[in-house]
């Protein structure tokens, strides 16, 4: 059986970078794709989609991390890791407190993962960027209800320690072995 491992968190928290040390190690991963997205907004003068059109964005994100999920059951990798999983889309509309039809919820009970790790915010790391807006008070929130949406589906939530990169994707490793 396929590992599916979710590397999840508030803005800002390292998921990204350590993603990219797992790459570096020849683990088959799944991108980000909201930065694409939020690019690709801002490209056709759309200065945050997620903020103007939050369920507009929401249904792109959606679609994208649902052919993620296809590409990776199509590989013969015995381990994927993800950067964000299907959940962090309702996760965020929560957050928002935006109304969302029952396709996010069913999505996530059709595709589901084998692990969620989450990365909890950490302010001395924290920065904002072009795509990245948020607050750090902001990305806390952000967390406490992506770990919420994680947990009402039924997954059991491990939070990875603060640490070097290599400390941390190395927690990541030993724990699904």
């Amino acid at each position: 059986m396929q590992k599916k491992i979710v590397i999840t968190g508030g803005p800002g928290t390292g998921k990204s970078t350590v993603i990219e040390a797992l790459e570096q190690q020849n683990y088959f991963c799944m991108p980000e794709i909201s930065r694409q997205i939020i690019l690709e907004a801002k490209n056709k003068g759309i200065d945050q989609l997620f903020l103007s059109k939050p369920l507009l964005f929401s249904q792109m994100v959606l679609k994208g991390r649902e052919k993620q999920y296809h590409q990776a059951s199509n590989s013969q990798k015995t381990m994927v890791f993800f950067d964000r999983g299907l959940p962090d889309v309702h996760g965020y509309m929560n957050y928002l407190g935006v109304d969302y039809p029952d396709l996010y919820v069913d999505s996530c009970k059709k595709y589901p993962y084998t692990h969620i790790f989450m990365m909890p915010p950490w302010k001395e790391i924290y920065k904002e960027d072009n795509e990245r807006y948020e607050s750090y008070e902001q990305s806390l929130a952000i967390f406490n209800h992506l770990k919420k949406t994680y947990q009402d589906l039924g997954y059991t939530v491990v939070e990875v320690p603060k640490g070097t990169i290599e400390k941390r994707a190395q927690f990541i490793l030993e724990s699904v072995k």
